[in-house]
């Protein structure tokens, strides 16, 4: 397992483990997934962000959480190892970013997070299918991306169907 070492060897390397939580055990991405959510609950307490400037966000955490996952997978030997949860961030991030409002918003951020582990975990098609075509940075983000989007829709069918 790396340690700080490696985390301080370079730039890439600190952005994809997420500043130390994908050296957290156990569960690494479950951890990853968790400093996506304090990071967006976090800086929603500091300025009101309109959901437009969260999605850019989100999205320039992917070209960037794209480079540090690549970097970082290539320093580890294996593109897609534990430590490396910049691509459970910025997805849950870009989740967090799509939900609808209300008046107790963190029920349903809750709720998306226990969904977005288990869509990560479980990898329904084409999660696995993309993990396993795409053996490198961009497969390393875009699984993600796609257990967001699953995220995403189940919880739009349940709001309309509640």
């Amino acid at each position: 397992m790396p340690g700080a070492a490696f985390v301080r060897s370079h730039p890439a390397h600190l952005i994809a483990v997420g500043f130390g939580a994908g050296l957290l055990r156990p569960g690494p991405g479950t951890w990853g997934t968790a400093a996506g959510w304090l990071l967006f609950a976090g800086l929603g307490q500091l300025v009101e962000l309109p959901r437009a400037v969260a999605v850019l966000i989100g999205v320039a955490g992917l070209l960037v959480g794209t480079w540090a996952a690549g970097r970082a997978g290539a320093a580890l030997g294996h593109h897609d190892a534990g430590e490396i949860v910049i691509d459970e961030i910025v997805a849950f991030w870009l989740v967090l970013s799509l939900l609808p409002g209300g008046d107790r918003p963190w029920l349903l951020q809750a709720v998306a997070f226990v969904l977005f582990r288990l869509f990560d975990i479980l990898k329904p098609a084409p999660i696995g299918w993309i993990e396993r075509r795409w053996p490198n940075a961009v497969g390393v983000m875009a699984d993600d991306l796609m257990a967001g989007v699953y995220v995403v829709v189940v919880i739009q069918l349940w709001i309309r169907l509640s």
